[in-house]
């Protein structure tokens, strides 16, 4: 692989009067498969569309201060600890398995999955310090995988892989597997059964560890990055609710909406006994939450998605 020099100028883009604008953020996305499409979805809920002249594009413009630039999701820890990317987003997974000078500015988290050794069903294995010294284990994730055994005090024998390793046990290539396993539908499909996690991973929004040569612009556009995301991410999952209540029951509504600060309580206009109360209250708790709420009187009870919340 041969990332671009980052000692090269940063581009730079022109303003429609000609004036030179700020350097731009360059970021390294992922540039196929689902990591892919839910981190082309979230930046587009930030406000960043991804303009590109076509699905092919190597790199889109995401608004005046930042540009992508799309690279196989497993070189983006090499592009950005190498300085060819200022951020990147890509698993924690193939963070740690790069074993480059990158850190996590912000958990995005989608893409959520685990590292697991899985063995085949009739070994017998069942945990993994059940598995017997000098065991082979294949795997794409070599560097994880000897620090995690290496952690455990087991001897294994490391047989890299670079796909397909739910294969390795029957072929006699390897007695176990470490493998990335979502549902582990694919795992019981092929024979296999999880016997340990290694690590859990979700994509991350990294950066390199050292960036003392960072300008001030630079930083301050990174926090706006980080800033936007966030605020989609801590959206996700969450409602915004307001119904009227009781103005005789506010300490039940206290305990049913308990919110991020407590619920907001504002009177109605000559609403008498009620009083409106707006609360942000997670996704899965709304149905109990609707049900509590009209057990104590309340009414016209509405329920909004949140595009983004700044915590």
């Amino acid at each position: 692989m041969n990332p671009v020099d980052p000692q090269l100028p940063q581009p730079r883009i022109l303003s429609p009067a000609g004036t030179t604008a700020a350097p731009l953020l360059r970021i390294a996305l992922p540039n196929k498969g689902r990591l892919a499409q839910d981190t082309r979805d979230l930046f587009n809920d930030a406000g960043l569309e991804v303009r590109a002249l076509s699905d092919r594009a190597l790199k889109a413009a995401l608004g005046g201060e930042f540009e992508a630039i799309f690279v196989r999701a497993q070189d983006i820890p090499e592009f950005v600890s190498d300085g060819a990317a200022d951020a990147g987003v890509t698993g924690l997974d193939l963070v740690a398995e790069s074993r480059r000078e990158i850190v996590s500015r912000l958990d995005l988290g989608f893409g959520r999955c685990r590292l697991a050794v899985a063995a085949r069903d009739e070994s017998g294995f069942h945990a993994v310090d059940q598995l017997p010294p000098r065991t082979r284990v294949a795997t794409a994730f070599p560097n994880i995988t000897a620090r995690f055994f290496e952690d455990a005090r087991q001897d294994i024998e490391i047989v890299p892989i670079s796909g397909a390793a739910e294969i390795a046990p029957h072929l006699g290539i390897a007695d176990v597997i470490v493998d990335l396993v979502s549902t582990g539908s694919t795992l019981k499909t092929n024979g296999l059964r999880e016997i340990g996690t290694v690590m859990w991973s979700t994509a991350q929004l990294v950066v390199a560890r050292n960036r003392s040569g960072w300008p001030t612009a630079k930083e301050t556009a990174l926090q706006e990055l980080s800033t936007a995301l966030e605020s989609v991410t801590s959206a996700r999952g969450q409602r915004y609710l307001m119904a009227n209540v009781p103005r005789d029951r506010l300490q039940d509504v206290r305990q049913i909406l308990p919110g991020l600060n407590g619920p907001t309580v504002i009177d109605v206009l000559d609403g008498g006994k009620h009083v409106a109360v707006h609360a942000v209250v997670a996704a899965s708790a709304i149905y109990r939450t609707i049900a509590d709420l009209k057990a104590i009187g309340g009414e016209g009870i509405l329920v909004i998605r949140i595009e983004r919340l700044m915590r």
